[in-house]
């Protein structure tokens, strides 16, 4: 039961695998199989974004109720993007794959596939970076949480 709670936790944005593996780690769920599961609910929905997150804002731009919020995160993620790209210049895979890969706030694979989409990065180079990405950011997560865990279990365990 837990997996699959981990598994839909890792597919939400925002929180992500960030968010999914240190439920998995308090929940005492096997650390491998755990990073595989959150992994995979984390790239899950990468494609379906890369491929229609930019023409359903581009389509919402015009329309009354929801125009000035699309067009203020198309111009955000394209000003985001410019200036990415403008730092990194031929390193722009490298710089989404670490802008993914660094567990802050807003810098999941959520935000990085629609910064490349943006960016017209290319649907596997993009796929890739973010992949890469998901991998450090659970072996960050994954570390950092066991050496909470464990912290928190030798301040309160009994002692002998």
């Amino acid at each position: 039961m837990w997996y699959l709670i981990v598994f839909l936790i890792s597919m939400v944005p925002l929180i992500e695998l960030r968010g999914a593996i240190p439920v998995a780690v308090a929940k005492d769920l096997n650390l491998v199989a755990a990073y595989v599961i959150c992994i995979v609910g984390n790239m899950l929905p990468v494609p379906v974004i890369y491929l229609f997150a930019r023409k359903v804002l581009e389509w919402g731009c015009d329309k009354p109720v929801i125009g000035k919020f699309f067009t203020f995160c198309l111009e955000k993620g394209k000003k985001g993007g410019d200036k990415l790209q403008a730092k990194a210049g031929n390193g722009l895979f490298v710089a989404l794959m670490l802008f993914v890969g660094i567990p802050l706030p807003g810098t999941g694979a959520w935000t990085g596939t629609l910064a490349a989409s943006l960016l017209d990065m290319g649907f596997k180079k993009s796929i890739l970076a973010v992949v890469l990405g998901v991998l450090i950011a659970g072996i960050i997560m994954g570390t950092g949480s066991l050496l909470v865990a464990n912290g928190v279990n030798f301040i309160f365990a009994p002692k002998v």
